[in-house]
């Protein structure tokens, strides 16, 4: 298993990243200013993206893994490596996601807490309603972990 940061052509990964994120302009919004990471294991499986948000804070703002590859750890396995890799870079890493019942506990179960929640955001934000698992979603959660002792 490799992971390595995508610095050029980050594009070529967009049909992975709507995956968690289904609208390309809201993509376009943190890509270029956002590493990418691409984890392969015999191939391409999983890719995230974690911005700069300044203040001593970064976000990881898409996680995504194929859907055929999905619940084999790959998602733990980058989340894993990005906070090691982020560590001591920055006090806090934030993620905010659909209040899904599926993604949510996701994060928490990888250390991930509640931190904040904007309501109504994916309405007000996206051109078409975001359904997981059959919930319609409307609220985006943020969940947050301390990845320094300022924290």
């Amino acid at each position: 298993m490799e992971i390595m940061p995508i610095t050029e052509n980050k594009k070529q990964f967009l049909d992975l990243l709507l995956l968690a994120d289904e609208q390309e302009s809201m993509i376009d919004q943190y890509l270029g200013r956002g590493t990418l990471f691409a984890l392969y294991d015999g191939g391409l499986k999983s890719v995230c993206v974690v911005t700069d948000e300044g203040r001593g804070v970064c976000e990881l703002k898409n996680l995504a893994t194929y859907p055929q590859f999905q619940g084999m750890g790959y998602g733990t396995k980058l989340i894993e490596f990005i906070v090691n890799y982020y560590r001591n870079q920055f006090n806090m890493m934030l993620v905010g996601t659909g209040d899904s019942p599926i993604t949510v506990p996701f994060y928490e179960r990888r250390g991930f807490v509640f931190s904040h929640r904007l309501v109504n955001f994916i309405p007000e934000h996206y051109d078409h309603p975001i359904y997981e698992n059959g919930v319609l979603l409307k609220d985006v959660i943020y969940l947050k972990m301390a990845l320094s002792e300022k924290a």
